[in-house]
């Protein structure tokens, strides 16, 4: 090895990605040793790092081109050592002279003094805070300065920012693309920043109380189309999150829905008091919209004292309007909470509505979660359309093994997933081995379906009596 070019050994290098491979091949030889440390681009350091500030020295010091750093201390407890703390970010950040993207989680010793030393980092374009408890918002004044290629931010559970003077700051020099935001209000601060935000997230701080009906009632009178003074250009953004917010305080982020003439992706997941004429002004506006997440819970809209209906947001009119309008959706995943198991309830969508947006978009992706007004009917007009690739179906109580006959002459469908199917029996899987077109087919918690019964259907199976771990945080999150 010591007789080749150091150039080969580079590229020999750069096809290697795994960090205990890199770091056993660097033992070989000094060579490769000096090699893999100049190439070594990102480094992901937590709990095991102990006396955090020397470790992380002598870490930049072998490793001087440094691009990439995560910091994560999730886990930790005393007995793993100290945390980094702000001497040691001062020391970390004057030695990592190529940095661009930092992520900080759980650095429960970090202050503003120690986030103020970014703003020697004159290359840092992503900066991402985690659990951060006792960052304030002047240490984010100092960073927003100092750091003027800064594109990406996330701020997610900083409880401690409360003034918004950096936002302000940040949204004049309208250097931003991307901004994640947790627990943090005063949005329209950002001005004239939004107009090159290409990525957006605001999600507040979900407590047990917010999973009921609130005190909120149904806003039927609101015009999305109506002019407003807080309003701002939003032509380049692309993606679009909002999380358990009510909209009518953060009225804002509400007119954003109807403004956004390049978005692709939404997801909006228990979003307070919207109604059908946000959707409207939004698929008028957002004809180059590819995805849409739709997390719906009831909501009461209706003002009477004595009765107070509760429903889901959206109704057939949205699917229209998407239908008409959003000729390029390819993924759509509809999830329900709370709605009673039969049908009628109170989902605004029907079967009917739902198919219209099937049928008139090039849907490659779908998820439907808890979708009561879907049956093995539904999945008949389902099995007819062209494009659809992957199918996700979870608690979907009224398709059974019909259903499965059916969509198994679906032309490219070649993923399927149940969950939480208790109708779905051996049978209907024995219908789905018959077409010989899936290439991956999950199968969880369905009661009625064997192990047995889900092997052979294709060469990927994945077949499990229980909740997956994954779904089952989710589950138990809201039950």
């Amino acid at each position: 090895m010591d007789d080749l070019p150091e150039a080969l050994v580079t590229e020999i290098l750069k096809k290697i990605t795994r960090t205990s491979d890199l770091n056993s091949l660097s033992l070989v030889s000094k060579q490769l040793y000096k090699i893999e440390a100049n190439q070594r681009g990102a480094i992901r350091v937590g709990s095991g790092l102990c006396n955090a500030t020397e470790a992380l020295t002598s870490l930049c010091a072998r490793f001087p081109n440094l691009s990439k750093v995560e910091i994560d201390y999730s886990g930790w407890v005393p007995g793993h050592g100290n945390q980094l703390d702000n001497k040691g970010l001062f020391v970390f950040s004057s030695h990592c002279s190529s940095l661009i993207d930092l992520t900080l989680s759980f650095c429960s010793y970090i202050n503003d003094s120690g986030l103020g030393c970014l703003a020697y980092c004159k290359t840092l374009v992503s900066l991402r805070l985690n659990s951060a408890p006792q960052i304030m918002s002047t240490g984010l004044f100092s960073v927003a300065v100092g750091c003027t290629s800064l594109s990406t931010l996330h701020l997610i559970d900083c409880e401690k920012v409360n003034s918004v003077v950096w936002l302000e700051y940040l949204g004049r020099d309208g250097s931003l693309e991307e901004l994640v935001v947790k627990n943090h209000h005063d949005l329209l601060k950002f001005g004239s920043g939004w107009m090159k935000l290409q990525k957006f997230e605001f999600e507040r701080k979900r407590g047990m109380h917010d999973l009921l009906p609130g005190e909120e009632v149904y806003d039927s009178s609101y015009d999305a189309h109506r002019k407003n003074l807080s309003d701002f250009c939003y032509e380049s953004l692309k993606d679009l999150r909002l999380a358990d917010i009510k909209t009518w305080p953060e009225i804002g982020l509400r007119v954003v829905l109807g403004k956004c003439k390049a978005l692709e992706n939404l997801c909006l997941e228990y979003v307070h008091a919207l109604n059908d004429n946000d959707m409207i002004a939004l698929s008028r506006s957002c004809s180059n919209l590819k995805s849409i997440s739709l997390w719906l819970n009831l909501q009461p809209y209706s003002s009477d004292v004595y009765y107070c209906e509760t429903r889901t947001s959206f109704t057939d009119i949205s699917l229209y309007a998407l239908a008409q309008n959003c000729r390029m959706l390819q993924m759509v995943d509809l999830k329900f909470l709370g709605c009673a198991p039969d049908w009628p309830s109170e989902i605004g969508f029907t079967q009917k509505g739902f198919l219209v947006l099937i049928q008139s978009c090039p849907i490659r992706v779908l998820v439907l979660n808890t979708a009561n007004f879907f049956d093995d009917e539904g999945m008949k007009a389902l099995s007819s359309s062209p494009y659809l690739e992957t199918l996700e179906l979870i608690n979907c109580d009224d398709v059974t093994d019909a259903g499965m006959h059916f969509i198994s002459h679906t032309p490219c469908l070649s993923n399927l997933t149940l969950r939480l199917c208790q109708d779905v029996t051996d049978v209907g899987v024995a219908e789905l081995g018959h077409a010989h077109k899936l290439e991956s087919l999950v199968i969880e918690c369905c009661r009625l379906v064997s192990w047995q019964a889900a092997q052979g259907v294709t060469k990927s199976v994945h077949y499990s009596s229980d909740v997956s771990d994954a779904l089952r945080k989710k589950l138990s999150y809201f039950y």
